[in-house]
């Protein structure tokens, strides 16, 4: 059986790289659980060779996720990650990145092995989402931090590496959800970002 361990930590640069400010949040969305539902890591679930395959591709891949989501924002000047999930249906490593800039979403294959581009871009209009994934991404523009930065701060709170992020509405707010991969164990990291300051 997977253990999923929550934490909640606000994204301030000193406080919340110490993973002793966790708080255990246990009735969160697991959106990226749902999303990552091959991502099942425990060693007693044997009888999954879908999501061991998935945990063998993700441990060989070079590229973590951080560097997956810089080269996705590369792509679109001034682009900000909202999304970041890890696929292996195609039989490879591949970080799906959604990258986002004013009304315009980008959708890469970012390669987990080579960090190069595979396949085509999928382009959206924040017109063709609904109306809570529309206010997310509008959201994040008001936050300080990167999907990149609570990566980070997640992989150390929770001593491993990230296999997806997104972006989480909880109660009108938003948060930033990073799937972590910490030995045989997925962790799920919620961050509250602080808006960003006003000039």
């Amino acid at each position: 059986m997977s253990k999923t361990i929550l934490y909640l930590i606000p994204l301030l640069p000193l406080v919340a790289l110490s993973p002793s400010r966790a708080i255990a949040w246990p009735d969160a969305t697991p959106v990226l659980l749902q999303k990552q539902a091959a991502a099942q890591v425990d060693n007693e679930d044997t009888g999954n060779d879908a999501a061991r395959r998935e945990l063998e591709l993700f441990r060989a891949a070079k590229v973590p996720l951080r560097r997956a989501i810089a080269i996705a924002e590369k792509l679109h000047a001034g682009s900000r990650a909202a999304d970041v999930t890890f696929d292996s249906s195609s039989g490879s490593a591949v970080y799906k990145v959604r990258t986002t800039r004013k009304s315009r979403i980008w959708e890469n294959a970012i390669d987990g092995k080579t960090g190069d581009v595979a396949g085509r871009e999928t382009v959206l209009s924040l017109e063709n989402l609904d109306a809570n994934d529309r206010n997310d991404f509008v959201a994040l523009e008001g936050v300080g931090q990167k999907l990149s930065d609570a990566a980070l701060i997640a992989e150390k709170a929770a001593d491993g590496k990230a296999i997806g992020a997104s972006l989480l509405n909880k109660d009108g707010k938003l948060h930033f959800l990073v799937l972590i991969v910490s030995g045989n164990h997925l962790k799920e990291v919620i961050l509250e970002p602080p808006r960003a300051r006003r000039p």
